[in-house]
């Protein structure tokens, strides 16, 4: 006789589909076309609602604030192979060279901007027309290099192997220094803006007891003062008179020649 009491068994079998944990990869890929599509129509934005002059400052703002260093070209004539406008500066404001973030500006301050760059690019030539006067002035114009930042007209003046701007002894400026300082005057006479003067020194060796950079650099800057007003540069004209020691090096090896320098600077009409 069947044994009909066994009992019925079923099986399940669950199938899982969808690739396990990695369905949901999809996801992340969609996210980051998002968002490079987000970056992608920002960007077009900014560069249809930013005039020429902003664009420059935002990338200039994301550019690394590392110094680069201006070397000669290796030429023998005036300004060691350089050019007499060098567009290499970093963008400077009047506290101590931070990086400018843009502003929106009006049309009279975009005007009054590119008369500025007019005139700078004018008086940068004036200077060069200066040093066909004389020897002692074409000799001069080797020891200059102009730039025009957002600061203003930047006049560097430096020293050069065998030929320092100030006498090493006794610490007076020498003959070259007083020819540039007059011939600074002569061509600043031409506008009204205001005057900056800096002074930066090459490093000292550690061992020394102690620095002279920051005294030097001071003592300098106001040597050029000196000199400026002895030649006619009106003293309220001046902004500031400053000694940055070997703070500011302008090329990698901190005790090279080069960073011996003064900076006159003509600054914007609007500082």
């Amino acid at each position: 006789m069947a044994d009909n009491t066994r009992p019925i068994i079923i099986k399940r079998k669950k199938v899982v589909g969808g690739g396990g944990h990695h369905g949901g990869a999809w996801k992340v890929a969609y996210a980051d076309f998002v968002t490079a599509m987000m970056a992608f129509f920002m960007l077009m934005w900014l560069l249809n609602a930013t005039t020429e002059k902003q664009r420059k400052g935002l990338a200039d703002y994301f550019t690394p604030t590392i110094a680069v260093a201006r070397v000669s070209g290796g030429g023998d004539g005036a300004f060691g192979g350089d050019s007499i406008m060098i567009k290499g500066r970093l963008p400077q404001s009047g506290q101590g060279g931070m990086p400018t973030i843009p502003t929106e500006e009006s049309d009279e301050e975009r005007a009054l901007a590119e008369q500025d760059e007019l005139t700078f690019e004018k008086l940068a030539t004036g200077i060069v027309g200066k040093g066909g006067d004389s020897l002692i002035k074409e000799m001069a114009l080797e020891h200059i290099i102009t730039d025009v930042t957002d600061e203003g007209l930047v006049v560097e003046v430096f020293d050069l192997e065998g030929a320092p701007l100030f006498d090493p002894r006794t610490g007076q400026p020498n003959s070259v220094l007083r020819e540039i300082a007059k011939m600074l005057v002569e061509v600043f006479s031409l506008v009204g803006n205001r005057v900056a003067i800096a002074s930066h020194s090459s490093a000292y060796p550690s061992v020394i007891r102690e620095n002279p950079a920051w005294d030097l650099t001071t003592t300098r800057a106001h040597h050029t003062r000196e000199l400026m007003e002895r030649y006619g540069l009106e003293t309220g004209r001046l902004e500031r008179v400053t000694g940055f020691g070997e703070s500011k090096p302008l090329l990698k090896d901190p005790m090279a020649l080069r960073n011996n320098r003064l900076e006159v600077v003509l600054l914007r009409s609007d500082r």
